[in-house]
């Protein structure tokens, strides 16, 4: 059956043959990425975390992606810096850590990160003095309240966005990276958007995405300079995760909870560059790619203008 099928083949002309070629060394590709996909997304197994190191630094971990990592580093044993700016929220959740893993330590560091950063950032540096902080988790940053054209971003919003967002990730990683250059050993994740490299544009949301652009671009440089001294970097790209932030209640398939994205994001830590952790935002991300960016772009317009329309809505009930 094989010799007939050869055979069938080779009396075809050249350019049958050459699509038939063609066509089969799509069709490995294809098999070899899913074959890939299924072994990362579902099989390969996550590293422990604690050969970089027993302490984990969490910026942001009162709410959200960084609650549920501080949690999650937690359960795998490490000890814990939490960096926030609310030290009753701090308390909280350190309360909250320890009633589940009693065996753990935990250091908290009041910062607020749209304030005196320098200041912020020596405090962080005296806290870590002497401690194997071998994961930092720079998780914290903000957005837009909801959707806006840049010219109705105003001074405030605008400065925040990038003193937080891009300044606060920069210089804490810049304050906890020396410790692991001279242990040789680290793991750094920093927390990216989807709104950055997923869709090709963020329309009504323009400096938000583009101070994750910077943390994306920040993160693969600094994975390709400290790779060979035994540090891994890499940025998380979340797509819609249920936060408070992306005003987002209810979990669903495709948009997880705090807790079920970080669950899934432990996996990822110290491996790829750049991964989308929880598996049905990469299906997502596929699904983005595969269209033309212009009618991306043009739904992705129409929908931050619904969000615009929503956020000014509300606005003016609440000046009533």
């Amino acid at each position: 059956m094989e010799a007939c099928f050869f055979d069938t083949l080779k009396a075809q002309p050249f350019w049958v043959i050459f699509l038939f070629t063609l066509g089969s060394l799509s069709l490995l590709k294809f098999s070899f990425v899913f074959l890939k996909w299924v072994w990362i997304s579902f099989l390969r197994p996550g590293k422990n975390l604690k050969k970089y190191g027993s302490w984990g630094l969490v910026t942001g971990p009162t709410d959200g992606i960084g609650k549920g990592f501080a949690f999650q580093l937690a359960r795998k044993g490490l000890n814990l810096v939490l960096v926030g700016r609310n030290p009753d929220k701090l308390k909280d959740v350190s309360d909250s850590i320890l009633a589940k893993y009693a065996k753990i330590q935990i250091k908290t560091v009041v910062v607020d990160f749209t304030g005196d950063l320098d200041e912020g950032v020596k405090k962080i540096k005296e806290t870590i003095e002497g401690l194997d902080v071998g994961v930092l988790i720079n998780n914290v940053g903000i957005s837009y309240p909801y959707a806006r054209f840049f010219h109705e971003v105003d001074e405030e919003l605008l400065m925040n966005l990038i003193k937080i967002n891009v300044e606060g990730t920069t210089k804490v990683t810049q304050a906890v990276l020396p410790g692991m250059v001279k242990r040789k050993k680290g793991a750094i994740v920093n927390i990216g958007s989807g709104a950055a490299i997923v869709i090709p544009s963020d329309p009504l949301y323009a400096v938000y995405a583009a101070t994750k652009a910077y943390i994306d671009q920040f993160s693969r440089c600094l994975y390709v300079e400290y790779k060979n001294s035994g540090i891994d970097v890499q940025c998380q790209v979340p797509l819609y995760v249920a936060t408070k932030m992306a005003s987002i209640k209810r979990s669903s398939f495709f948009v997880p909870s705090t807790d079920g994205y970080a669950r899934a994001a432990m996996r990822w830590i110290g491996y790829e560059p750049r991964c989308t952790p929880y598996w049905p935002h990469s299906i997502l991300w596929g699904l983005a790619y595969s269209l033309p960016e212009s009618v991306v772009d043009a739904w992705r317009l129409r929908f931050c203008l619904g969000i615009r329309k929503r956020g000014q809505l509300k606005d003016s009930r609440k000046k009533e």
